[in-house]
């Protein structure tokens, strides 16, 4: 798995998950900043799948492969920073992604959690429809399958299971415009609910007050009656201007630094 890595001298490693669709180049502006500040050292994976020549575009080997990989970098961070306090973050469905690992076998090798604009579930009462219009779901197929899957049978898991609507110029052939059945369910927490319970760590939840895929007041109800969260709206930022612009930064220097040591 391909990574960017932001240098700092400092005991905390933030790992970014990027959102769906692209890969973790647009973290660029914000780590650039973390690691400037000597806040965090960051890690910017780009997850299987994504990327600029990644084995397949838009499939995985097997639905829970993405935390397995995620599992596998922190344990090659691990043995060059033994003692750092690990943050495991992301945004959109990189936010999903962290709460599923939240809600893993490896939940406790995080010790806090950053969430930006986090994907909750497609019926969460934190989701515009079709995600503000961005995704196309084959829904039929994702009940089908998912059937399947429940009673066992993965044969079928490779099917296409969503498209994305990415503007032609937003587009430079490193994006990944549709996903097989295994990889989006590996993007998504397993329920929002039962894993939000999990996270008992320092929890950051950024989200632009103006989101054109989610309904941004919507998430400090929802993830509150599930867990210890800190909520902060930001005015005038979209979905993506949520990462790129310079208004949360100060946000995460403040969080960041009120984390403390181990």
């Amino acid at each position: 798995m391909p990574y960017r890595y932001y240098q700092a001298k400092s005991n905390k490693v933030l790992i970014l998950l990027h959102g769906s669709g692209w890969h973790s180049r647009y973290f660029l502006p914000l780590a650039e900043f973390i690691s400037a500040e000597g806040l965090a050292q960051v890690y910017t994976p780009d997850l299987r799948g994504h990327g600029t020549t990644p084995e397949r575009r838009g499939d995985v080997d097997y639905i829970g492969q993405f935390e397995d990989d995620l599992m596998d970098l922190i344990a090659i961070i691990q043995k060059d920073n033994p003692k750092a306090m690990l943050i495991v973050g992301g945004h959109s469905s990189g936010g999903g992604l962290s709460i599923r690992f939240a809600g893993s076998r490896y939940s406790e090798k995080a010790n806090a959690y950053l969430l930006i604009a986090p994907f909750l579930k497609y019926n969460a009462p934190t989701m515009r429809p079709n995600s503000g219009g961005w995704a196309r779901p084959y829904t039929g197929r994702i009940i089908g399958l998912t059937i399947l899957n429940n009673v066992g049978i993965h044969w079928f898991d490779y099917l296409t299971a969503i498209e994305f609507n990415m503007p032609e110029e937003a587009r430079d052939g490193t994006e990944t415009l549709s996903y097989s059945h295994r990889l989006i369910k590996s993007y998504a927490p397993r329920n929002y609910e039962k894993d939000l319970r999990a996270i008992t760590q320092p929890l950051l939840v950024v989200v632009g007050n103006e989101d054109d895929a989610f309904i941004a007041d919507q998430f400090e109800p929802v993830i509150s009656q599930y867990t210890s969260v800190q909520v902060k709206l930001l005015a005038g930022l979209t979905h993506m201007g949520v990462v790129v612009r310079p208004e949360i930064r100060p946000v995460i220097k403040k969080w960041l630094e009120g984390l403390g040591k181990l």
